[in-house]
């Protein structure tokens, strides 16, 4: 088990989405039944990964152990975790912990996740580190269609990032009464011309 001083966070290097992939298919395989089987091929995975190191969208940290292993790792955007991946062997000893508190400190002003609402262990260790619960689906917009939780950590300024995710929704009904507005009045028309 790692301690505090051997544990070393750092950026991803191009070269390691191989190492990543692997990680990350023997941590969902390990965390079954509570998280649904993957659903892509080795071979997808390594190519995802690849093209999430040089995309410049996505920013990914390793925690590694004091002779470079890899212990687990954080990928995430300006305002969501997307991953957050630790070795099986290596959990419960503080690399998710580091890990989650290294994304607090990259994205001091909040974030959000998505969990498998069946990844019990999962939502209980980001609730314990202070992360709340938002919102539920019923996995139809995920691709292994099982039912999900959004959590977040809401920063340095609660208030500020909840207003925020209000301003989203604010935008997307703002779409829908656009959309709303364009069809009933192509109602009209065709009731005109009947």
């Amino acid at each position: 088990m790692p301690t505090d001083a051997s544990l070393r966070l750092r950026p991803a290097e191009s070269g390691e989405s191989d190492a990543l992939a692997a990680l990350y298919g023997r941590s969902r395989l390990a965390a079954a039944p509570g998280m649904p089987p993957g659903i892509h091929t080795a071979e997808e995975d390594r190519a995802w990964f690849a093209a999430r190191l040089r995309d410049g969208d996505h920013e990914v940290w390793v925690a590694e152990d004091a002779d470079g292993l890899l212990l687990g790792y954080a990928l995430m955007t300006a305002t969501w975790l997307d991953h957050l991946f630790v070795e099986p062997e290596r959990q419960s000893a503080g690399v998710g912990g580091a890990l989650l508190d290294a994304a607090k400190g990259l994205r001091p002003d909040g974030f959000s996740l998505w969990v498998f609402e069946s990844n019990v262990p999962a939502r209980n260790f980001y609730a314990r580190r202070g992360l709340v619960e938002l919102e539920r689906t019923d996995g139809s917009g995920n691709e292994e269609k099982a039912p999900d939780v959004r959590m977040a950590w809401p920063g340095r300024d609660p208030v500020a990032f909840f207003r925020g995710l209000i301003d989203e929704v604010d935008d997307s009904l703002a779409d829908l009464l656009a959309r709303r507005a364009a069809l009933t009045r192509v109602v009209q028309d065709v009731k005109g011309t009947r």
